[in-house]
């Protein structure tokens, strides 16, 4: 019978060897404080009820759903009498994984769930994005806004924990935790607006407060995946800022959870957040995608008044690695789908499997896939570990020492993640539109017609580098850590630069040098956007000690002026980040791992050469089209003043 995780070798390895589970089982066990009760008395003892749950699941999306996803797509969802309605498939489809009792597998037994680190989650959304990648979309905001509600509460101080055993005593909004873990209802995120999209500062939905102290949201938003369900975190504005500063509309910003329905005992629905519509989409025909209208909706506050962008980052940061995982899922069905056609098609007298030039289609969608994964579980894990660790250090009975070591642990999650988050959004996004499209080609003038899979999978990718962040996005996020990393610490960039060099020509191992001067690239390209982006300031630095160079670079800066040329290149510097933060991943597994090395050098074939291209592009254009763009500018502004 098939099986979607056992027929993949590089899923089982994380499983065996290519994950912390030490760490990861222990912070979720708390120790193994209740090993005499419902909890694990070992590492060993999770991991094998962990790999219990992947391979069952692996079958039952191989068998429930992946034979049905055409007629997934072919009869979509439907807006009837106010009320989203799934096809009788995806109802039943839905009811079953109830049944299996996998909507709380990351939520605390105490809540109703099984106590599974959220990374067994994202590996179980894989599978099932593999399988229908917008009944994934529909699944995962089951458990996923569940675990926000928990981590909210946290840490606005609502939850009380008893700190010997790590069980929670009180949360906020428990009912709505365990009835999300029970299957019976979901919750979604709000934020996108009509004219708002990726403009957050642009939003104008309100948040409103009575004399009694009762908030409520009116407004409308738009694109909301799953805004059919029950329970939703909501981003509207509560503060007036000023409206001459692009950024300032982020700090009036507030999340609300808002029930949008109550059902009475009769079994009947009572909307109090309207649907105003489910869009006709490209692809994704089993997710609901929904309009929503808020008429003074009753709601809670999210934390302190004026930090929804903060909540909204921390719900941002875990879509975004759901969405990793989602892509994965896409981008396996592409390569097998592809690899069997071309194996069973014959042209030229042999399979064109064997044409050279499908083989190097077929290794590349490997290669890619397997670097992808790289990423999102690393992402995953730091993710997952940072934000443990903030509710191990708020409510864990520590004396100073273990304060001090579980802090920097903490920070260290925290930085991995941060960095690996934007990179993993962007390639799983961008590698899945080109996998998909690649198992087009390869099936010729079957790829194009209804009858085969891949048009389907292209139609369903196209969405991946635009919702939960654009691409842009992405790469402006990673461009802006980055370079603001290095003007803040220029002595520490300094270092890491010469040691990068230096491992380039010096070290013993082929592959480590190979990846030192993957590095040695990107670092020259980015020493060259921070000396493009802050160039009068070097200038000023001739002379001056190291330890004085981070006070200067940081004084008076004028965004629209100082960073065009790094947004110019934001996107290329991205996907060169991407090849050394995969080059860096796969070498930490070869050295540990041998039999990894060689997934190592397929991505350095594929990798040097792009990377070089990067870096040229990089060190060598734009100043035209920044010309140009100067040019319009002065022509607007003289227009204005006329």
């Amino acid at each position: 019978m098939a099986n979607f995780f056992k027929d993949n070798d590089d899923l089982q390895y994380y499983f065996d060897k290519g994950v912390d589970w030490e760490a990861l089982v222990r912070i979720t066990e708390h120790e193994f404080a209740e090993a005499s009760g419902d909890g694990f008395s070992s590492t060993e003892e999770a991991v094998a009820f962990y790999r219990d749950i992947v391979e069952m699941f692996g079958e039952f999306v191989a068998s429930e759903i992946k034979p049905y996803e055409k007629e997934i797509d072919e009869q979509g969802v439907e807006l009837v009498d106010g009320e989203v309605v799934f096809p009788e498939r995806l109802a039943g489809i839905f009811e079953k994984i109830k049944e299996l009792d996998l909507h709380g597998l990351p939520i605390p037994r105490e809540l109703g769930g099984m106590n599974a680190p959220m990374l067994v989650y994202f590996l179980n959304s894989e599978l099932m994005a593999r399988a229908d990648v917008s009944a994934m979309a529909h699944h995962g905001f089951h458990a996923g806004m569940g675990m926000a509600a928990l981590v909210f509460s946290a840490l606005e101080g609502s939850t009380e924990v008893d700190p010997s055993t790590g069980r929670i005593v009180k949360t906020r909004w428990r009912d709505a935790i365990e009835e999300i873990a029970a299957g019976e209802a979901w919750g979604c995120m709000d934020i996108t607006e009509p004219d708002a999209g990726s403009d957050m500062a642009a939003l104008r939905a309100m948040g409103e407060q009575d004399a009694d102290g009762n908030w409520f949201v009116t407004g409308e938003k738009i694109f909301i995946t799953s805004g059919h369900g029950k329970y939703h975190f909501v981003i509207a504005r509560t503060e007036d800022t000023d409206p001459d500063d692009p950024m300032g509309g982020l700090n009036g910003l507030s999340m609300f959870l808002v029930k949008t329905y109550e059902d009475d005992e009769s079994g009947k629905r009572h909307r109090i957040v309207q649907l105003s519509r489910v869009e006709e989409k490209l692809g994704h025909h089993g997710s609901a995608t929904c309009g929503l209208v808020f008429d003074r909706a009753p709601a809670e506050l999210v934390g302190q008044r004026g930090e929804g962008f903060k909540y909204m980052l921390t719900l941002m940061n875990n879509a975004r690695v759901g969405v990793g995982f989602e892509c994965l899922g896409l981008s396996e069905s592409a390569y097998r789908t592809a690899l069997a056609y071309a194996a069973e098609r014959r042209s030229m007298g042999k399979s064109i499997d064997r044409h050279e030039m499908i083989a190097e289609y077929l290794e590349t969608m490997k290669t890619e896939i397997q670097g992808v994964r790289a990423m999102a579980v690393s992402a995953a894990f730091h993710e997952e570990m940072a934000q443990k660790l903030s509710i191990e250090l708020r409510y864990g009975d520590l004396d100073d020492a273990d304060r001090r070591r579980l802090e920097r642990m903490q920070r260290s999650h925290t930085r991995k993640a941060r960095r690996i988050t934007p990179l993993l959004k962007y390639f799983g996004a961008e590698k899945a539109v080109e996998h998909a499209r690649t198992a087009l080609q390869i099936h010729g003038g079957n790829g194009y017609i209804t009858e085969y899979l891949p048009e389907k999978l292209l139609r369903d990718a196209l969405v991946m580098p635009i919702y939960e962040g654009t691409s842009q996005i992405q790469a402006l996020m990673a461009m802006k850590d980055t370079l603001g990393g290095i003007i803040k610490n220029p002595q520490a960039f300094v270092r890491r630069m010469a040691q990068v060099r230096w491992r380039a020509v010096s070290s013993r191992d082929p592959l480590e040098r190979r990846v030192a001067q993957l590095q040695t690239l990107s670092f020259a390209a980015q020493q060259h956007l921070v000396l493009r982006t802050a160039g009068d300031k070097v200038k000023g630095l001739r002379g001056k000690p190291l330890s004085e160079w981070s006070d200067e670079l940081t004084k008076n800066w004028d965004p629209k002026r100082d960073f065009a040329f790094a947004m110019l290149h934001a996107e290329r510097l991205i996907q060169l980040l991407g090849d050394v933060l995969i080059a860096e991943l796969l070498l930490g597994q070869a050295r540990q791992h041998p039999e990894r090395a060689e997934v190592l050098e397929r991505h350095l074939e594929r990798a040097e050469p792009r990377a070089r291209y990067l870096h040229d592009r990089i060190t060598t254009t734009g100043q035209r089209i920044l010309a140009s763009l100067s040019t319009t500018s002065a022509e607007m502004t003289d227009q204005a003043a006329e």
